[in-house]
């Protein structure tokens, strides 16, 4: 069990703050270009910072079967999970559409424990219907049952899609596959797939991309590249349970900067909704912080005997 140090928590929370903000300049960007004329971009500019990243740090690429065939699957499931959150800034607000993809901590339990047959703690259960009930809160008007708004929709799906990423990747770390080469790989992948998807559903023009230049590079170089390499030199430095809560603080600074840039407000029943799920999120994480705790106690019961 790593030890948490400041280092840790300084480099994760700016890596939230960034993912966070990240919300706001896709929601801008959208005023000017389509969904996957921003994937596509964004997904680019990614590899383009990551590559370096990933010469620094592994001294090379891995192009072996297992690797290959370990990033054309995470990034097949990294490009519908980017672009289904993509679509949904057409007919959602930012704010919303970051606390609906923070569902994903509730969603790997449950694909988990039907796909995988792990046992689930009853804690974890009880923060998915309290998330549920958060959920319900922030997307359902009870005077109009049936009034869904499409954008929560797809972001839901797109929180399915990441639930699945985040399964992907600890399943193929347990290979000894690097991280970074994932991560790059990932995004190489999203990239061709949103750019071809670009030019045959979408019409893009040079004038609105340069228009929509400054979100595009802040969400591609920002939070793709440089936020994701301070996430894993943030977690060598922390444990997981507190990486992921400082991680989840991502849905917090959207709302925080939605509502400073882009003036975007919360009626008191959706800011209800909201912490009841960030109350959730932080329950999700308690069964693994007692069985860390009670695993770090073992191991030393056993060394001091």
């Amino acid at each position: 069990m790593r030890k948490t140090k400041p280092l840790g928590i300084i480099l994760l929370l700016i890596t939230a703050i960034i993912w966070g903000s990240s919300f706001v300049a896709q929601s801008i960007g959208m005023e000017k270009i389509d969904a996957f004329t921003f994937t596509g971009i964004r997904t680019t500019l990614g590899v383009i910072v990551l590559v370096p990243v990933c010469l620094l740090i592994n001294r090379g690429f891995d192009l072996s079967k297992k690797t290959l065939t370990a990033g054309l699957i995470l990034g097949v499931v990294f490009s519908l999970a980017q672009n289904f959150q993509q679509f949904a800034f057409y007919y959602s607000t930012s704010g919303k559409i970051a606390f609906i993809t923070a569902f994903y901590m509730f969603f790997v339990p449950l694909i988990s424990v039907i796909f995988l047959k792990k046992k689930v703690p009853v804690l974890v259960w009880l923060a998915t219907v309290l998330g549920l009930i958060g959920l319900f809160l922030l997307c359902i008007d009870p005077q109009d049952m049936t009034a869904i708004n499409p954008g929560d929709i797809l972001a839901l799906i797109c929180a399915v899609f990441f639930a699945v990423q985040i399964i992907l990747i600890d399943h193929f770390l347990m290979k000894g596959i690097s991280g970074v080469q994932l991560s790059l790989m990932q995004f190489v992948v999203a990239a061709v797939i949103s750019i071809v998807a670009m030019f045959i559903f979408e019409t893009p023009d040079i004038e609105n991309i340069k228009a929509a230049a400054p979100s595009l590079l802040y969400s591609g170089i920002m939070s793709c590249g440089i936020a994701y390499t301070l996430q894993i030199v943030g977690q060598k430095h922390s444990s997981p349970i507190v990486a992921s809560l400082l991680m989840c603080l991502e849905s917090v600074f959207a709302v925080i900067t939605a509502a400073i840039i882009l003036h975007e407000g919360m009626s008191p029943k959706e800011a209800l909704g909201c912490i009841i799920m960030f109350l959730a999120i932080i329950l999700s994480q308690l069964p693994e912080t007692l069985f860390a705790k009670k695993q770090s106690q073992e191991s030393g019961s056993v060394s001091s005997r």
